[in-house]
């Protein structure tokens, strides 16, 4: 079963079983959809979701869809097509998406309001 919630402006906060993006994810994650979709074939959603394994238990993981499964529950976040399957929402529901660029580096970090530790470059998490 799917549903699709309203669109959900980029900096509005989360609601407890949703995903929502800043601007700058926003911003970025429409760049990578440009060249992943130029070839034309498909609506493709940035797929958000959880993974066992990594440091701290559970490993975040980004990837671009563009299928929606039974268990799928998809969001339109600043024109985005955010989807997540229900078991990785009981981890990261509630869950904000945002793309960082400093000095060490850029990358989409995941503030997750259900993690209770992770490990020190944020790609895993316990909970």
């Amino acid at each position: 079963m799917t549903e699709t919630t309203p669109e959900t402006p980029a900096t509005e906060a989360p609601l407890p079983r949703s995903i929502t993006l800043t601007d700058s994810a926003v911003a970025r994650v429409s760049e990578l959809l440009a060249t992943e979709t130029s070839d034309g074939d498909g609506t493709m959603m940035l797929r958000v979701y959880v993974n066992g394994g990594g440091c701290s238990g559970f490993t975040y993981g980004f990837s671009f869809d563009d299928e929606v499964g039974d268990d799928d529950r998809l969001f339109e976040v600043g024109g985005i097509t955010v989807v997540s399957d229900d078991a990785s929402l009981d981890l990261i529901g509630g869950s904000q998406l945002d793309w960082v660029e400093s000095l060490g580096g850029a990358s989409f970090q995941l503030t997750n309001p259900n993690a209770t530790a992770q490990c020190g470059c944020g790609a895993s998490f316990s909970v």
